[in-house]
């Protein structure tokens, strides 16, 4: 694979100012020298050049643009690398690539210019997958925590974990091996106490995991209620824009409007659905149901009921049906006289919160946001953690890691021999190193670099 010399566009299809076409390979400067108007290999590494890409047949050019090279291993593949700024438009860029393939290139794979830096060793495996959660980042707080991670916090936690691991490994290893040599060894209760040690640091990343992985992929929140509660209203206001269409005729949304909103630096993929109520017709009882689909996925629901109505049956079937989900009771309208009956509200609800607002007049939402991230975090992560686990895949292996540990404590308490322990330490180092790469097959990684758009 890295024999080869790839090429790709690495910015999106369609109209801009600028746009950029990636090579890197052993053959970068010699398919660049052929394509560019001056010869690149003469050029010095980390410069940029001004000049017109041209094709090699027809002497036409192709377009005007600045070529920047790096010399290998000072590159984000640590291969020899060209990148070529164009502008933006589909033809411009297409003809670029094809100048590149037809001189001696091929076409990238998804994400094979990261995984050439990890394969290159430039990155670890942890920090590759944080080029993807920058990208995909929906709030500043989400895009510090992957900056952090491609920094190399979370792998140079790892990697502290495994030393502290590879000395206890070393240890055990001369006791199986050397049975009757003079090396000293640890005792029982030494391993015991950094074991447990390093299993608090694993359950640790474990318990930020949860919150990591909001910020990974948001909160799916569900806006529930029966007809002209206000639920549009809402999502407008939380939006601080019109995006749902608000009328006084019950049953204006029909289908599901989605959003994502940043909510204190969490992401929340917000919902407003049709309201709950009985069916008429064909497409009420669609929008219905995909309510009540929506309802089911859902992390956290807000339940919308009307300050200035009675209780009616439609609110009863709905508080039973979201009992068992996490929700706020959001009662709106209260800019008009109350009638709505909340104590009996907190009776069907009684672990709920509930929280007053008036989405027309703005008021009380500040503290509805304070209360979905109580909500989600209670006893959480503090936010200023920079070593917080977002993705799934560290979070099983951390789990698988966490499992082994407190295995291999049995096994030293009830003084098994060395072998059995060894077994569930390598265990633990194997699992470990599956975050950082140190242990990782080759089906692992192309699941991972498949995730990735081509370009990078």
């Amino acid at each position: 694979m890295l024999k080869d010399t790839i090429a790709a566009i690495s910015t999106p299809i369609g109209e801009g100012g600028l746009g950029i076409v990636r090579i890197s390979g052993p053959r970068a400067f010699s398919i660049a020298s052929k394509i560019f108007s001056k010869k690149v290999s003469r050029l010095p590494s980390h410069t940029i050049h001004h000049g017109h890409i041209i094709d090699p047949k027809s002497k036409e050019r192709i377009d005007e643009v600045m070529l920047s090279i790096f010399k290998k291993p000072r590159s984000f593949t640590a291969e020899n690398m060209i990148e070529i700024s164009g502008h933006g438009g589909i033809v411009p860029l297409r003809k670029i690539l094809e100048a590149c393939l037809t001189n001696g290139a091929r076409l990238a794979e998804p994400g094979e210019f990261t995984k050439r830096a990890f394969l290159n060793e430039r990155i670890d495996l942890a920090q590759a997958e944080a080029v993807v959660d920058i990208i995909r980042a929906k709030t500043e707080m989400g895009l510090r925590v992957a900056l952090h991670q491609l920094d190399g916090e979370l792998s140079s936690k790892i990697e502290g974990l495994r030393q502290e691991l590879i000395n206890l490994s070393a240890h055990l290893e001369a006791a199986i091996d050397f049975p009757e040599e003079d090396i000293e060894r640890l005792e029982s209760p030494q391993m015991l106490l950094r074991t447990r040690k390093v299993l608090r640091e694993v359950r640790k990343l474990l318990k930020g995991a949860e919150r990591g992985k909001v910020l990974r992929e948001g909160i799916k929140t569900v806006i529930i209620g029966r007809p002209n509660v206000g639920k549009s209203s809402l999502l407008n206001a939380l939006l601080k824009e019109k995006r749902a269409i608000v009328t006084s005729i019950p049953g204006t949304t029909r289908d599901i409007i989605e959003e994502i909103i940043n909510v204190k630096g969490i992401p929340l993929k917000i919902i407003d659905t049709a309201g709950l109520t009985t069916a008429e017709g064909i497409v009420e009882k669609e929008s219905i149901a995909r309510t009540r689909r929506s309802l089911k996925t859902a992390d956290l629901v807000l339940l919308v009921m009307d300050a200035a109505t009675h209780l009616s049956k439609e609110d009863h079937k709905i508080m039973g049906d979201v009992k068992d989900k996490k929700v706020i009771v959001v009662i709106n309208k209260t800019d008009l006289p109350e009638v709505i009956e909340a104590d009996e509200i907190k009776k069907i609800l009684h672990d709920k919160r509930v929280l007053k607002v008036s989405a027309t007049k703005k008021t009380g939402l500040g503290r509805l946001e304070k209360f979905v991230i109580d909500l989600i975090f209670e006893g959480g992560v503090a936010p200023s953690d920079r070593t917080l686990v977002t993705n799934i895949r560290h979070k099983d292996a951390l789990g698988r890691t966490r499992k082994s540990l407190e295995n291999m404590i049995e096994s030293i308490k009830k003084n098994m021999s060395a072998e059995f322990i060894s077994l569930d330490l390598k265990a633990t180092l194997d699992s470990l190193g599956e975050i950082t790469g140190k242990t990782v097959t080759e089906d692992i990684l192309d699941e991972i670099f498949s995730q990735f758009c081509i370009g990078k």
